[in-house]
């Protein structure tokens, strides 16, 4: 079962996006600033919001939806900026159904569609979202830290 999160369910998934962020080698991961950061982002919250799949009563999946804007489409757009399920859950469909829930809630947001990233090596990840009928774009990702 998919639930947004909100101040209420917080805490029961920060252990997911401490795990997902060690599985991308961040190289400090923070409980408290995590805490913090994902505090903003709620089912009411213009920013975006974040969903988790829960096994019964444990959550053992997490996505976040951002919200960004494209001058060339000149429409708001989804930004699918995080997806982590434990390893014990993948290859069950937890995946699709939020990535599915998340461009659904995206659009009834206003927005025209839901991209993401995903690192160049993760071709388990690309092979799912080539299966759903996802479109690998044909623009450059780049990033810049003066």
């Amino acid at each position: 079962m998919i639930h947004s999160i909100s101040s209420a369910n917080l805490e029961r998934i920060i252990p997911l996006i401490n795990a997902y962020q060690q599985f991308y080698n961040v190289g400090h991961v923070s409980t408290q600033q995590n805490r913090s950061f994902f505090s903003q982002f709620g089912k009411q919250s213009d920013k975006g919001c974040q969903f988790a799949y829960f096994d019964g009563t444990e959550p053992v999946a997490f996505a976040t939806v951002y919200f960004s804007y494209s001058s060339t489409l000149t429409a708001k757009v989804g930004v699918l900026n995080d997806l982590y399920t434990l390893p014990s859950h993948r290859n069950k469909g937890i995946a699709s159904k939020l990535i599915k829930h998340c461009a659904k809630f995206a659009i009834e947001c206003g927005a025209c569609r839901l991209q993401w990233v995903t690192s160049r090596d993760n071709t388990t990840a690309q092979a799912l979202y080539k299966k759903l009928g996802a479109k690998q774009s044909s623009w450059e990702f780049f990033s810049y830290t003066p």
